[in-house]
């Protein structure tokens, strides 16, 4: 959407998708409808060529000359810095910024914690959405990650890190490897979805954007979960899928800060609201900072989808978290809709297809 487009004061709400991961999962989000601001920054003159955001900053004209980090997220982070000018003019005037990025190769793991830096400077609340290489993609692949994670934790409000290797548990044998690495894309796409409805959606119950920012801002590491139900138990079915949901490394358990949205159509009943509010209250601290706001979609008819947004926890690993609490049913995250449009920028590893 466009910038002309949004409408008088409502929160200004950009996306930026760094590198070739962060392009396709901003393509993702185009095809949703969302009600933001698309930015694309990529070293790869061609990649951003077929990204569909409305504005584009190919950076590190002289470090890479339009061609790519070659997978150095050193020379990333060289084309970013080049480009500290053109990446602040483009984050300015916003209110809120994502920054998104597949960790792990050069352009994206490189530039993200810059483009967050401008964007923190700039006065906007910032918040990292990326993923993290399957292991099986090599231990330098994943070190790379590990510095780029390392680097963007220190300039955002909160970071949301997806495993790709988790994509296992929520994917079908019959899972191809493209639509798997789909999958891993339209995660990052409900991630920002789930938070940016809650304030740009007119809704039952409706959050502005000061709510947001209470439980978002300076919250360091932060746990997404997204749930779906549907039929008589719809809203506790949802809920439980939200706060245990096997993609996401870091347990609600003990979360100080919870923000939760329930979308779903004209049928929902206050008990369900009740339901669904009370399981992901149950997870988090008894003391935790609970806001939770209700998005009407009339196609939902029958279904509920809840987000769950976690933050000021310990830190636990869901594994460890897992340990804790036996009892806990771990069931799916909500399964990613795609279509059979082109493959053409599907995020695969580096050995499977020559990206940046």
């Amino acid at each position: 959407m466009k910038e002309s487009e949004l409408h008088e004061g409502r929160a200004r709400i950009k996306v930026v998708g760094c590198g070739g991961g962060g392009g396709n999962a901003v393509n993702r989000m185009i095809s949703k409808a969302l009600k933001v601001q698309f930015i694309a920054v990529n070293t790869d003159k061609q990649a951003l060529e077929r990204c569909q955001a409305d504005v584009k900053v190919q950076m590190g004209n002289k470090v890479t000359r339009g061609l790519g980090a070659g997978g150095d997220w050193t020379r990333g982070r060289d084309a970013a810095d080049e480009s500290r000018t053109e990446l602040s003019a483009v984050v300015q005037e916003s209110d809120m910024v994502f920054i998104t990025a597949g960790m792990g190769g050069g352009t994206g793991t490189g530039s993200a914690a810059i483009v967050a830096e401008m964007a923190k400077e700039a006065g906007a609340l910032t918040i990292g959405v990326v993923t993290r290489p399957f292991a099986f993609e090599g231990r330098i692949r994943n070190d790379t990650a590990e510095e780029g994670i390392k680097a963007l934790r220190s300039q955002v409000d909160a970071l949301i890190v997806i495993p790709n290797d988790r994509l296992a548990q929520v994917a079908s044998s019959k899972t191809t490897l493209e639509d798997a690495f789909r999958m891993a894309d339209d995660v990052l796409r409900q991630g920002v979805q789930g938070i940016s409805d809650l304030v740009t959606q007119p809704g039952v119950i409706n959050l502005d954007f000061a709510d947001v920012k209470a439980i978002m801002e300076n919250a360091g590491e932060a746990l997404m979960g997204i749930g779906h139900g549907a039929g008589d138990t719809r809203a506790e079915d949802a809920a439980k899928q939200a706060v245990s949901s096997p993609l996401l490394e870091t347990s609600i358990d003990g979360a100080k800060g919870i923000l939760f949205n329930i979308t779903a159509g004209k049928d929902i009943t206050l008990q369900e609201v009740q339901k669904a509010a009370e399981i992901v209250r149950s997870a988090a601290d008894p003391g935790a900072n609970i806001i939770f706001g209700v998005v009407r979609d009339d196609t939902m008819q029958g279904e509920i989808k809840i987000t769950v947004i976690a933050t000021g926890f310990g830190g636990k690993t869901q594994s460890e978290a897992k340990q804790e609490v036996k009892g806990r049913t771990i069931t799916t995250f909500e399964r990613p809709e795609f279509g059979t449009e082109d493959l053409g920028d599907i995020n695969i590893p580096a050995f499977l297809r020559n990206r940046i």
